[in-house]
């Protein structure tokens, strides 16, 4: 047994049989991780034929933490995910309105997970509310540690938001109600352009033709405009031989960009909600500020099945979460009922991570099989014609079914 070791350039040295913290989650959480665990293990025994193997540890956060130490977050599962470099959770409850602050979140920000990486990409056969779903291929790239999120917001009346009131007032000659609530949208340059690196860093790896950098900067100019022109920069200045800017391409590329430059574009944001549904193909990668790709990562996620069928990851230098993106659901804990390709897609993402692709293609080939065969989970039974509803637990094993007759 051994743990990945973080190299200084943050690529991973990853032993053959390596440890891997997994934190279960709220609700549904349990469910979904067993049966994950299960379609994992069994597509590292068909791709390595016992050469490799995970031995997960499980670590706590949210209720059961709460419940079992008395802390949502415990320093020992943080010190843990640390040591072992890479995790995966299953999802989490947080409050709305008032209560703890989001573990996600605090999650993201200890460790400096600051892309959270949404792929969006239509398994054939799953329902989809678009007429066209398999012209939908994005990554959006999310940051994860600035914006709205930052966690800078006073309630309405506090003394903290009635302080900031005044001094604005006072400094800025600017007039904000009595009763309102503060909140700061802090877009930092550094935070911006180490996002936007690691998004054309993925394009050029994996040959995606195009960034676009996603903003409402013809509004806020300083945050989300600055967001924007810093992409622009930095384009320029680290990847000035492998990118053009879109509005270049007729001066620099008359006859078309040739394979292997990346173009970079931008969307304003609301407008970019309409494009992503009547021109899904003319869009690859998307770098975005945090709130832009909350919101659009999830619009995207339902064109191609709904947020059951969307992985993530929240990846940092090396420190790498894969987690489900959907919610607890508490109403369908412990009924053995909800789907887990969301986090089993995740899964597949921290194999392709590890470096493990043969385990992770194996995945795919089953989900899709699995899918095309018309065997789901509730959700997805109700919106697809003579579907086979089946059992959380009872869709992993068609799936380990599937998985080993692959190519025999």
């Amino acid at each position: 047994m051994g743990k990945i070791e973080l190299r200084e350039d943050f690529s991973l040295k990853v032993p053959d049989e390596v440890e891997i913290p997994y934190i279960e989650g709220d609700g549904i959480g349990p469910d979904i991780t067993k049966a994950v665990i299960k379609v994992i293990n069994a597509s590292l025994d068909k791709a390595y034929q016992g050469k490799r193997k995970i031995l997960w540890k499980e670590v706590l956060a949210g209720e059961k933490a709460y419940q079992e130490v008395g802390n949502y977050l415990p320093e020992e599962t943080l010190k843990t995910i640390k040591e072992c470099v890479v995790a995966i959770k299953g999802p989490l409850t947080t409050p709305v309105g008032g209560g703890f602050r989001s573990i996600n979140v605090t999650l993201r920000q200890v460790l400096d997970l600051y892309a959270c990486i949404r792929p969006v990409k239509w398994i054939p056969g799953t329902p989809s509310p678009v007429r066209y779903p398999e012209k939908v291929n994005m990554v959006v790239f999310r940051e994860n540690t600035e914006d709205v999120y930052a966690g800078i917001e006073y309630p309405a009346s506090s003394w903290e938001a009635k302080r900031l009131i005044e001094f604005i007032k006072e400094n800025f000659k600017k007039e904000i109600r009595e009763d309102s609530g503060i909140g700061i949208k802090p877009i930092s340059e550094f935070g911006s352009k180490r996002l936007i690196r690691k998004a054309i860093k993925y394009a050029l790896e994996n040959g995606y033709p195009s960034v676009t950098l996603v903003h409402k900067g013809n509004i806020m100019k300083f945050t989300e405009g600055a967001f924007r022109n810093w992409g622009y920069e930095l384009a320029k200045e680290e990847f000035g031989d492998l990118t053009v800017a879109e509005e270049e391409i007729p001066v620099k590329y008359p006859e078309g960009v040739p394979k292997g430059i990346v173009i970079i574009k931008d969307r304003i944001a609301d407008a970019m909600f309409q494009w992503v549904l009547l021109r899904p193909e003319e869009f690859s990668v998307l770098a975005t500020p945090n709130l832009n790709g909350d919101y659009l990562s999830d619009a995207l996620a339902a064109q191609v099945g709904g947020l059951g069928m969307a992985p993530g990851a929240n990846i940092g230098d090396g420190y790498a979460v894969f987690e489900a993106t959907h919610g607890s659901a508490p109403k369908y804990a412990g009924l053995d009922k909800a789907n887990p390709s969301s986090l089993l897609l995740s899964g597949k993402m921290m194999l392709e991570y590890l470096g493990w692709k043969e385990a992770a293609d194996l995945i795919w080939k089953a989900l899709v099989k699995t899918i095309q065969q018309k065997i789901v989970t509730y959700d997805l039974a109700r919106e697809l014609k003579g579907a086979k509803e089946v059992r959380c637990s009872e869709f992993a094993e068609f799936l380990i079914k599937n998985l080993y007759e692959e190519e025999e």
